[in-house]
């Protein structure tokens, strides 16, 4: 690719509070707003070049920004743009632009038959971001229909695209979330499937919502629409008038433990290695911690242990002191750590 010298839109520069789905976060120093992918490189690059930090940010869905804010550039992922081939033998390759939202994609996929993102309905930020994380909800994730990601690196000055088997993905992670300074996410690549059924469902939950056994499969749509109804019914579909679900979502990742040091009664599913991996939920729920807890501006959910929402007035300090009472409870009563899940900028626990 050559990038053409651009000029990124800059604007004046608000408080990151506006910017995630939290609503926590104080000033950037400066904001550019990158609509296409050579202002979006460029953006990056210039800053880099003027040893000025950087912070990409796309949805805002992962991010907890200190109150003080960020002193540097903050680029805004606006692009947009989704390409397509399809055919029955191979199935669709699609690649999309990193600023499109994600659900836009789901419901597309959806809507033209292709099959393996349903059950990632309903998840708010965009397509750029899921690789970072691997994505994932519902007994799917994003690095099983990945096909490559196609990316700005910021140590070689220049676009370098990886297959799905060079990310580095596991659990809530990739190679891209283990260097978080280095490559900036263009475009992603997804192998879908191609006809009205989903992919075969894996997750309990769903399963009975469907009213199917688990590894069987359903229309697209009915999961679609049976993942979105269960998903508002713990807050994790945003509203803007439900505070419920101003939070990063899940704030904390299930832990990964030996399985001597499972509590008793704790649920447990198989892990890489010798461990196993159980739910932070419950861990947060029999640790003392219940739904609503909190009597001040940042509270957990009142529908889901794992979210720890903003109440209309929350400071990133509020969200921080309530994740660190819950994080100290559960080891004190398990003697399990609970990491966190979003990202911290200027911040930590």
């Amino acid at each position: 690719m050559t990038v053409t010298p651009s000029a990124p839109r800059s604007g004046p520069s608000p408080h990151l509070a506006g910017l995630t789905t939290l609503r926590v976060g104080g000033p950037a120093a400066d904001l550019v707003v990158a609509e296409t992918e050579d202002a979006l490189v460029e953006a990056v690059r210039g800053a880099d070049e003027a040893g000025t930090p950087v912070l990409v940010v796309g949805g805002g869905s992962n991010l907890v920004v200190a109150d003080e804010g960020y002193a540097g550039r903050v680029v805004l992922v606006r692009t947009r743009g989704l390409r397509a081939e399809s055919d029955l033998c191979g199935g669709a390759f699609v690649e999309v632009a990193a600023g499109e939202p994600w659900d836009d994609l789901v419901a597309a996929a959806v809507e033209r038959g292709w099959s393996g993102l349903e059950a990632l309905s309903g998840i708010p930020g965009t397509t750029g971001a899921t690789p970072l994380q691997n994505v994932g909800a519902y007994g799917q994730e994003v690095s099983q229909t990945l096909a490559r990601v196609r990316t700005w690196d910021r140590r070689r000055g220049a676009v370098r695209t990886f297959a799905a088997a060079d990310c580095g993905f596991g659990y809530r992670t990739s190679r891209f979330k283990q260097e978080p300074d280095r490559f900036v996410v263009l475009a992603v690549t997804f192998q879908l499937g191609v006809g009205d059924l989903g992919a075969p469902v894996q997750y309990a939950e769903l399963a009975r919502a469907l009213g199917i056994e688990v590894g069987r499969r359903a229309p697209a749509r009915a999961v679609r629409e049976a993942v979105l109804a269960l998903r508002r019914g713990k807050a994790m579909v945003l509203d803007a008038e439900d505070h419920d679900t101003w939070s990063t979502g899940s704030f904390f990742t299930n832990p990964f433990v030996d399985p001597d040091r499972l509590p008793e009664g704790a649920p447990s599913w198989p892990a890489d290695g010798d461990r196993v991996k159980t739910s932070a939920a419950w861990l947060i729920e029999h640790a003392g911690f219940a739904k609503g807890h909190g009597d001040g501006p940042a509270r957990l959910s009142s529908r889901h242990t794992l979210a720890l929402t903003n109440r209309g007035e929350a400071s990133t300090a509020d969200v921080l002191a309530l994740a660190r009472e819950i994080r100290d409870g559960v080891l004190t009563r398990f003697g399990v750590e609970l990491h966190p899940e979003p990202v911290l900028v200027g911040c930590s626990l």
